[in-house]
């Protein structure tokens, strides 16, 4: 008599964000005997969340290639949800793991909702309360959390938040991040910048302020005034650079370089490698971003935050003061900017506050609650962020090299 089939997880992401934050759980899932691991990628970002895979030493079983030039938000999820509908029909897994709040997850949580296949939700329960910020992630990631049958939230705010919307409490654990995860298996293993304007940057003593900037909302005026704050900052400070890696979307790129290309002191980049870009983190002075997972990456190395946007729904480095949240006003962003690097004092606050969003193990805790949920494990404690300083990163240098992938990322272990 055969044994039974081990239960089988579909992990689905589309975005570099998703894959990163995914990434070091679906190592455990591929090393687990206990369960079957099918990665999908749909293809939102298709070289990058290819490059992240190669870091991770992960590779696709299915791509479904969604992405057209022009491609509204509509005709998007329209794509998604048949070719996942269809994947579903053919594969029929145990369960269908979906990470944050992209077009990719809900319309992933959906096709497995209609298949009547359970969904697993990554960094579950993040909220703005504002359904137009940030757009259309707030509205996704509460389709998801109507759909989900297991929530792996990430900090005890999250748990809160679904607690709220009367969610089971039995079927959400407090992992931790796993973006945290992500970030100490890449700064732990040496890395190199092909970009030499960003290598000798890091080499040298002028103060480094990374940027990032892609927020659909921000699109209509929102980026081009951080870039002129930015610009202003970089005349009013002759020891600054600027290192800004351009999100692909045209609308963003068509922002941002007519303001900062020119300028002699900012390095605008493609999307850095994920290794390269941990790096970058660990050896800024100040980070301006509007992404979620620099908000929570940063300050678990000790480096400060602005958030360029109206709101957040990662409070907890706000109310720990690792971060600040500023808005996109020219004026506004220019003097908390210029104020911070003007105070080292002030930037030695924000580096020390506690960081509240993982000590590196949530894909542990995130494996043992999929497998009890599934049958063949059992949950372990849940995330308790600590009130230790966090300790600031140092980076460690490679052999330059155009191949930055690593096959052999060290994880974390519990014991």
């Amino acid at each position: 008599m055969s044994a039974p089939a081990s239960p089988r997880v579909m992990a689905v992401y589309g975005t570099r964000p998703e894959a990163i934050k995914t990434a070091p759980l679906v190592r455990l899932l591929q090393e687990d005997p206990r369960l079957d691991v099918t990665v999908v990628v749909t293809g939102q970002h298709p070289e990058l969340v290819e490059r992240v895979n190669a870091t991770f030493g992960i590779a696709a079983d299915h791509d479904l290639a969604v992405m057209r030039p022009g491609q509204t938000l509509h005709e998007l999820g329209a794509t998604m949800l048949s070719r996942l509908g269809a994947l579903l029909a053919q594969d029929r897994p145990d369960a269908v793991l979906v990470h944050g709040d992209t077009s990719t997850a809900a319309v992933a949580a959906l096709a497995a909702y209609y298949a009547g296949i359970p969904v697993v939700h990554l960094e579950a329960g993040l909220r703005s309360g504002d359904l137009a910020s940030p757009f259309p992630e707030e509205g996704n990631r509460r389709i998801i959390g109507r759909l989900a049958a297991l929530h792996l939230a990430p900090t005890e705010g999250a748990l809160v938040n679904l607690l709220g919307e009367d969610v089971d409490p039995e079927t959400v654990v407090v992992t931790g991040n796993t973006v945290i995860d992500a970030l100490h298996m890449t700064l732990g293993t040496p890395a190199a910048f092909a970009d030499e304007r960003i290598a000798a940057a890091v080499d040298g003593d002028q103060q480094i302020v990374l940027v990032t900037a892609h927020r659909r909302e921000a699109w209509s005026g929102g980026i081009a005034e951080v870039a002129q704050a930015l610009h202003d900052v970089l005349e009013a400070h002759g020891d600054v650079r600027v290192v800004l890696p351009l999100h692909p979307n045209p609308v963003v790129r068509g922002a941002i370089r007519p303001i900062l290309g020119d300028h002699p002191r900012a390095i605008l980049c493609e999307p850095l490698d994920y290794p390269e870009f941990s790096h970058l983190m660990a050896a800024s002075t100040v980070i301006v971003t509007d992404s979620g997972g620099v908000q929570e990456e940063a300050p678990s190395i000790g480096v400060p935050v602005l958030v360029t946007r109206d709101t957040t729904e990662r409070p907890e480095a706000i109310q720990a003061g690792a971060a600040r949240l500023v808005g996109t006003d020219r004026e506004s962003v220019a003097a908390a900017l210029s104020a911070l690097l003007d105070d080292e004092a002030a930037r030695t606050r924000m580096a020390q506050a506690p960081s509240p969003y993982g000590d590196g193990l949530a894909a542990r805790r995130a494996l043992a609650a999929i497998g009890e949920f599934l049958g063949c494990g059992q949950r372990l404690p849940g995330f308790e962020p600590s009130d230790e300083k966090p300790v600031r990163a140092r980076r460690r240098t490679a052999p330059r090299t155009d191949d930055l992938a690593i096959s052999a990322l060290p994880l974390p272990d519990l014991g």
